[in-house]
């Protein structure tokens, strides 16, 4: 759901520039929060929590090449919010995406410059703030347990993709480009979107539950989670006594994550550069209502449309399946090193903000 420059206008654009702008500003200072605390960063640092974090972009980044059919002649892709979100927190969240949403309008011409603004907001702002605040009331009213996480993960998924739509409905009924019907457009965006969102439901969970069997240390959303230990006592269950209190790091702080860092980046390559060849060229959600409804009208050509990267291919090759796989390649390795080094520049900040600020004592 790119939202392309010329679909509405410069001045309704620049407000959700921004808005977004905004946003982004907040999630720095939280991302300072997020990036410094639980287990991974105790003792360790950037090292571990930007690679981390970077990992997500770029994974986000690969699954959003795969459009995935929904209904006759459209197709679908994962939008990202929720599944940041859960993995390293909304903070977090967004800023990966931004960074997602930059690389794709730069590199390969997805989604309008004049529209980023908008893009972060409805693809990132909005899908973050729902998902994440559905997932954690859901999960003060479920059991704890990992199944709580995973259920939690795929509702708050499948909110967010229709709560986006309807959000780009939204700003279009106050900047659009050319006049429709809107209530018409709202029921078609949130239709297919709803289709959408059950893929994109379907791919968080998945991808939340494999992290959790392996590291759930890692996942943000699961942290405090753990269900108390059963004992069986003269048949019966109960709960073990709380063990004492001991000050060192979290159950799997002292574990290093470079196995799910790499077997994470290997599978961002493998379904950016081999799977990203079969994904359904079908126009996506947007695209296809834009197209049925007559918003596109106007639509304007992209300012990197002679970019060597433009349309997810590598201009001078010939060969489409080696086109695209080189280029998902490399979209892959541009948004895994740029959101690397923006959270470990964001850590280091908070790193060195708290170490140079003076103790009470020495302010007294």
């Amino acid at each position: 759901m790119h939202v392309p420059d010329g679909m509405i206008n410069l001045p309704v654009s620049a407000a959700a520039g921004v808005v977004a702008a905004g946003a982004v500003a907040v999630s720095l200072r939280g991302a300072r929060r997020e990036l410094g605390d639980g287990p991974l960063a105790e003792g360790h640092g950037a090292e571990r929590t930007a690679p981390l974090a970077g990992l997500v972009a770029a994974f986000v980044f690969a699954v959003q090449m795969l459009n995935f059919p929904v209904a006759a002649g459209t197709s679908g892709h994962l939008l990202g919010g929720a599944l940041a979100a859960i993995l390293v927190g909304p903070f977090t969240g967004v800023l990966c995406i931004a960074v997602v949403l930059l690389m794709q309008g730069i590199l390969f011409a997805d989604g309008g410059l004049t529209a980023l603004g908008v893009n972060i907001t409805v693809m990132g702002v909005v899908t973050v703030l729902v998902s994440y605040g559905i997932f954690r009331a859901l999960l003060r009213v479920l059991p704890r347990g990992r199944h709580s996480v995973t259920g939690s993960a795929f509702v708050a998924a499948l909110v967010s993709v229709p709560a986006s739509a309807a959000a780009f409905t939204l700003l279009y009924a106050i900047g659009g480009t050319t006049d429709v019907p809107i209530g018409k457009m709202l029921t078609a965006m949130v239709g297919v979107h709803v289709l959408i969102g059950i893929g994109e439901a379907a791919i968080t969970a998945l991808t939340v539950g494999a992290v959790i069997a392996v590291r759930p240390d890692l996942v943000h959303g699961a942290r405090g989670l753990a269900a108390p230990l059963k004992l069986r006592v003269n048949g019966e269950l109960v709960d073990a006594p709380a063990p004492a209190a001991v000050p060192t790091a979290a159950p799997g702080a002292s574990r290093s994550p470079r196995g799910l860092l790499a077997a994470g980046l290997g599978t961002a390559l493998l379904l950016a550069g081999v799977v990203s060849f079969y994904a359904s060229a079908s126009p996506d959600g947007l695209e296809k209502v834009a197209a049925d409804k007559g918003f596109d009208k106007k639509v304007e050509e992209h300012a990197a449309a002679d970019s060597p990267l433009a349309d997810y291919g590598v201009g001078d090759i010939s060969n489409a399946r080696l086109s695209g796989g080189l280029a998902g390649v490399i979209g892959v390795g541009a948004t895994v090193v740029v959101g690397s080094g923006i959270f470990y520049v964001v850590h280091r900040r908070r790193t060195t903000r708290s170490t140079s600020a003076p103790s009470t004592a020495e302010r007294a």
